[in-house]
């Protein structure tokens, strides 16, 4: 159960004062009746988007949310990187949500493809954990055609990116032509799929992300298109 105008506030329409206005002006409709008490006590439903009609429109679904995009590159994944950002591609109100929405992980501003948005957090560590063992998959097309021993070099589990004392955990790669490859990655690390191209002495002049674990880039969910995820995709993604 939660007060709806608490609700309503924390799901970015406005000060728990502009909501109190907002249902004062007959503007918020529960199963097809006027609510009139902003304090009202309502319970939090799967279905209540469709039973919950603000200002004429379907209630945003409330938290815990998890949002499947498909990002377009020269988009930013942070609120402090410049340029526009992934969170402009959603409806503006959504900027206010309490909790707020994050990125699980990121696609750098060159990056584009399969990106999850969410404000559940343990769903979000979950994910990023390494004891999830959560891959990632990559199409990355290349300025030079493939050597031909990145395939051995990658699965090895040895290579060293410059700057790191670590080793790569071993990387799955798959030439899909003489300058374009899939290579599935079990790490994040910073820029970790263009540093192992470089590390081979090739350089990757566009990649895109279609696969988080068992969770694929829908076909037809096109640049900058958004929508929710259902729970048997979140549960996909650990398979």
């Amino acid at each position: 159960m939660a007060r709806l105008d608490r609700l309503l506030a924390n799901l970015g329409y406005g000060s728990r004062r502009e909501v109190t206005d907002l249902v004062g002006r007959r503007q918020v409709v529960l199963d097809g009746a006027i609510v009139k008490d902003a304090g009202a006590r309502i319970p939090i439903t799967a279905d209540l988007p469709d039973r919950l009609l603000v200002s004429g429109q379907p209630l945003d679904p409330p938290a815990p949310l998890t949002l499947l995009m498909h990002k377009p590159r020269d988009v930013v994944c942070s609120h402090r990187e410049a340029g526009r950002s992934v969170y402009e591609l959603l409806p503006f109100r959504w900027r206010a949500r309490i909790p707020a929405l994050s990125t699980i992980g990121r696609l750098d501003k060159d990056t584009s493809g399969l990106l999850l948005i969410t404000d559940d957090g343990p769903f979000l560590h979950r994910v990023i954990s390494p004891r999830s063992h959560v891959a990632k998959r990559y199409v990355a097309t290349l300025a030079r055609p493939l050597a031909g021993d990145e395939t051995e070099i990658f699965a090895a589990g040895t290579l060293m990116l410059d700057g790191e004392k670590d080793a790569l955990a071993p990387a799955v790669l798959e030439p899909l032509s003489a300058a374009v490859a899939q290579l599935t990655i079990t790490e994040g690390r910073y820029h970790q799929v263009r540093r192992m191209f470089a590390a081979v002495g090739n350089h990757v002049e566009g990649l895109h992300r279609d696969r988080i674990g068992g969770l694929d880039l829908p076909a037809d969910l096109g640049e900058g298109a958004w929508r929710v995820l259902t729970p048997a995709e979140q549960n996909a993604i650990f398979r």
